[in-house]
């Protein structure tokens, strides 16, 4: 239309450029998320590539939050719901804009899977371009390598004088040399290895750290290559099918992922239209199919994705699960994923300390389980990769908590004891509202040496970088009137990863006592958390606004 035009026009735009396909650039970089603040270079890089390929990129802004800077106060209630913006958003304006073509720019937690739901909603030829992790800090206590999250360990640490505040001064300078997601395998990570895995990025280019020149090539053949993917009519959803989703969980369980993968990618399905149900039968079923063969921090306290990376990052990952993969899927490369893994040369050395061979993995169990039990009847989401071998079948006394800030508070005050299960409720997609981490008090029990002697459950999330005997995603949540609201401080609970089953040791006669007792008082809120709480679905459903 020739209104179109002109205001094309007047933005700037020639007759030249809009006879090109229209490329929308879709960054989400800001000033106040470190994983994000190199994406303005990147997106230099994506639009010089566009123009190479023949296109026009038109760049637009993005929100993003960042989990780290989002803990300890109201941020973090925002911080999933914000998921759901991020992917609605781009829908609008990709749509608004009649774009052509899209390049997704983002690192971090939240962002990812957001983009990857828009991708996935939208249909239309779409690649997305992570900004890489940041390399390790300086060593601190165990750990060859400091990372962003070890600061809270060292608060553990200093309660049981085992540090200083002097050595937890200079360890928050020291401890994030450069800006990038952060350099475990937490979500951010997790979440772009997966987009490789899909067939949505470049092949090797979901780990490339942030300060690395290969990011910025990355970026570019990017920019060229969406370009081509319009050209050729290759959109998302010929790429992002069942069978890629498949692979990407199996990938997932290979390199000890996030729990916060289990539900985006539910999400991510039910934008694609595949049920929930699908999804976790599929997480349940890998699980036992594909052990841990990856380890990096959190499960290791020597390697950390830029070491993955430099082993030779998802190819090499998905070379050794290779017989397990369905290779003929499509990706933005224009080729197969056997074809992109066959091709892709390491320009480092392999180290098998980090990817080993599936007759000699790191754990025989995958990276994620899918529990279940009375006190979880829907689902719950372990991460056995993060869990001591003796923390494996725990069977301990409750303590309850009905928020984070309570538990923090006592993790604090020392009460949590050995042969403790910690449970928090209340803090689900609707009863937090927003489905907040537990990661502060997880974090200072790992701290305070209490990893391998106690648990903690909950109904909300952890962080990706959280190590020890941990399920989450309880479903359905506390202020669902699920079992976790029910359970009271002595009870016996028993959490087994090897079997998958999270059970509380009270008899169904005694909760439906408990049941008829229970009174929730919905929480007053306003604005997005008000809307987010009346609408997200549970969990095991992705949390997805309906």
């Amino acid at each position: 239309m020739m209104t179109n035009k002109t205001l094309w026009k007047a933005a700037g735009l020639s007759d030249d450029d809009l006879d090109r396909p229209i490329i929308g650039i879709a960054n989400s970089f800001n000033e106040m998320v470190p994983g994000h603040t190199n994406l303005r270079r990147v997106a230099e890089q994506v639009k010089n590539g566009v123009y190479r390929g023949g296109g026009t990129p038109v760049e637009f802004g993005v929100i993003a939050c960042c989990d780290g800077v989002a803990t300890g106060h109201i941020g973090n209630n925002y911080v999933l719901p914000s998921r759901d913006n991020i992917a609605d958003s781009i829908e609008i304006q990709a749509r608004a804009h009649k774009l052509d073509g899209l390049v997704l720019l983002g690192s971090c937690d939240k962002i990812v899977p957001g983009m990857l739901m828009a991708a996935a909603r939208l249909d239309i030829p779409c690649i997305f371009v992570a900004g890489g992790c940041t390399p390790g800090g300086a060593p601190f206590a165990h750990k060859t390598k400091s990372d962003s999250t070890t600061i809270t360990e060292a608060l553990g640490l200093w309660q049981t004088g085992k540090c200083t505040k002097e050595d937890i001064q200079n360890l928050i300078t020291v401890s994030c040399p450069t800006c990038g997601s952060c350099q475990f395998m937490g979500t951010a990570n997790t979440m772009c290895c997966q987009a490789e895995a899909l067939g949505l990025s470049l092949t090797g280019s979901a780990l490339i750290p942030a300060p690395y020149n290969e990011r910025y090539r990355d970026a570019l053949r990017s920019g060229e290559k969406i370009v081509e993917l319009v050209k050729r009519g290759i959109t998302s959803r010929k790429i992002m099918t069942k069978e890629a989703l498949v692979n990407s969980i199996k990938v997932l369980m290979a390199v000890g992922g996030s729990t916060n993968a289990v539900i985006h990618t539910c999400a991510i399905a039910y934008e694609l239209g595949f049920p929930a149900e699908e999804i976790m039968e599929a997480f349940d079923r890998i699980s036992d199919e594909i052990p841990h063969i990856a380890k990096v921090s959190p499960a290791s306290n020597t390697y950390d994705c830029e070491d993955l990376y430099k082993a030779g990052g998802i190819p090499e990952v998905m070379k050794v699960i290779r017989d397990h993969l369905d290779l003929s899927v499509m990706t933005v490369t224009g080729r197969t994923m056997g074809e992109n893994i066959d091709s892709y040369v390491n320009m480092y050395a392999p180290n098998p300390e980090i990817i080993r061979p599936l007759d000699n993995p790191h754990s025989t169990l995958g990276g994620l389980a899918i529990m279940r039990g009375n006190l979880a009847p829907d689902t719950g989401v372990a991460k056995p990769a993060a869990i001591a071998e003796e923390a494996r079948n725990f069977t301990g006394t409750a303590i309850c908590f009905d928020s984070e800030e309570d538990c923090t508070e006592a993790v604090r005050n020392q009460m949590i004891k050995p042969g403790h299960v910690v449970v928090i409720r209340y803090e689900g997609p609707k009863g937090g509202p927003g489905m907040r981490e537990m990661y502060q008090p997880l974090k200072m029990l790992y701290g305070q040496g209490l990893n391998k002697t106690t648990a903690l459950i909950t109904d909300g999330r952890f962080s990706g970088t959280n190590n020890g005997c941990f399920v989450g995603h309880i479903s359905p949540e506390a202020a669902a009137g699920g079992p976790i609201a029910l359970v009271e401080d002595g009870d016996q609970i028993t959490i087994n990863v090897y079997t998958k089953e999270l059970t509380l040791h009270v008899s169904d006669e005694e909760l439906a006592r408990r049941k008829e007792n229970w009174h929730y008082e919905p929480k007053k809120l306003t604005g997005y958390l008000a809307r987010y709480a009346k609408l997200a679905k549970s969990a095991d459903q992705g949390g997805v606004l309906e």
